[in-house]
């Protein structure tokens, strides 16, 4: 397997170079999510068939991350395809400025290194000796499952809600985005929660490394890459109403918004 994850960083290592040369191809760098998500997928399905049989585990385990990749990168396009480039590069690349090529292109080769971080989880999911199915693995599976679904909800909730021309200017607070100020952050987080499940057992000490995935990923997105980005611009294009929005709705976790009964 040690030579599996090597493969799996140089891979990604590539993919993100990859998508550097495409996001200064298409002045678009909304595309890097796109090559990360679909790159982040490949590479998992590499850690997670490879070595093997492939095992009953191992089939699982790929079919998870195909299904967390397709829909995550496809929605990621589609928004990069209709709409202008994502809030978090467009303040980077004015902070930047002249050097914002050359410090994106070391920036993506750090989320390079993120997501092998990431994909290790997927590999100890897939490599668990353990017999399966077990209790823990049915978990796992049910809790990507209402990840995923929950993202695609938050993010359909807020397209057809930017979509209504009524609500330009306007803050998302309908649904999901009533609950919690980031509700597709939330649900990412919440799915990488099944690979510690389904790769913990009791007499294999390696399992306990995939906690490093839900860990790692929440500080990317409440502390480094998500929340901390993406609301300064929220307060710069909304103001007031955001401020409002900020006081009264969770910034990560679904709970009843202050004043209400529910």
């Amino acid at each position: 397997m040690i030579v599996t994850f090597g493969a799996a960083v140089v891979l990604l290592s590539l993919v993100m170079t990859g998508a550097w040369a495409l996001q200064r191809a298409t002045g678009n760098s909304g595309w890097v999510d796109v090559v990360w998500s679909f790159g982040l997928g490949v590479a998992g399905l590499v850690l997670a068939l490879v070595p093997g049989g492939p095992t009953t585990r191992q089939i699982v385990v790929a079919v998870l991350i195909a299904a967390w990749s397709a829909r995550l990168g496809l929605h990621i396009a589609q928004r990069s395809l209709q709409g202008p480039e994502d809030a978090r590069y467009a303040a980077l690349r004015q902070e930047w400025g002249a050097r914002f090529q050359v410090r994106l292109f070391l920036f993506l080769q750090i989320q390079a290194a993120a997501a092998a971080v990431l994909g290790l989880s997927m590999m100890l999911a897939a490599h668990n000796p353990a017999a399966f199915p077990r209790v823990w693995d049915g978990a796992g599976i049910a809790v990507l499952i209402i990840a995923v679904i929950g993202e695609g909800v938050a993010d359909e909730q807020l397209r057809r809600f930017k979509r209504d021309p009524r609500n330009k200017g306007r803050v998302c607070d309908i649904g999901l985005w009533g609950w919690s100020r980031h509700p597709n952050y939330f649900f990412e987080w919440f799915g990488w929660l099944a690979y510690p499940l389904l790769a913990i057992s009791a007499d294999w000490g390696w399992g306990w490394l995939a906690l490093s995935g839900p860990a790692f990923m929440y500080w990317l997105l409440v502390h480094v890459s998500g929340i901390p980005l993406l609301e300064p611009q929220m307060l710069q294009s909304r103001g007031d109403a955001f401020r409002t929005y900020q006081a009264r709705v969770s910034a990560f976790f679904p709970l009843p918004p202050k004043g209400s009964s529910s």
